[in-house]
């Protein structure tokens, strides 16, 4: 049995009698506190368990002389593709436009081309979006922060 129970439930009843401008207000900051943490985990090329991210696949020997590789996901995690969003009922982090096609295949581990005339090629999962134990301890630190300064 959970032993939080009856004080998550108080929590849920204080976070109800909050105004819907309040509730927003608190949705939003809790969303651009997770999309900060996320953009962090993703430059730091680790997945929500803490665990590394599968290395890129070598290139072969004939490629481009001196070319530096960039680091995976560079522009992903950037705010123009990773939106926070939040109303009175939720809080969302998400990929937006062109970019989610790519966030997709590699949160899942799924195949894409990567080029328009090259072979499908099966990626590996990487998981860019995800909660952790630190995550959650966060958001619960800024509901009570919001229902302490009402």
């Amino acid at each position: 049995m959970n032993d939080l129970k009856p004080f998550d439930e108080r929590l849920a009843a204080l976070i109800a009698a909050l105004s819907p401008a309040g509730r927003r207000r608190m949705s939003m900051d809790i969303a651009k506190k997770l999309r900060q943490e996320q953009q962090q985990r993703i430059k730091a090329q680790l997945a929500p368990d803490g665990t590394p991210y599968t290395p890129r696949k070598r290139q072969p020997i004939k490629g481009k002389k001196n070319r530096v590789r960039k680091e995976m996901f560079a522009k992903l995690r950037a705010s123009r593709y990773m939106k926070a969003t939040g109303d009175d009922s939720a809080a969302a982090v998400e990929f937006t436009g062109k970019v989610q096609r790519i966030a997709r295949v590699h949160q899942s581990g799924l195949k894409d081309k990567p080029g328009r005339n090259s072979p499908a090629v099966q990626y590996p999962e990487r998981q860019l979006l995800g909660f952790s134990e630190e995550n959650l301890r966060q958001v619960e630190s800024l509901i009570v922060k919001h229902l302490s300064n009402q």
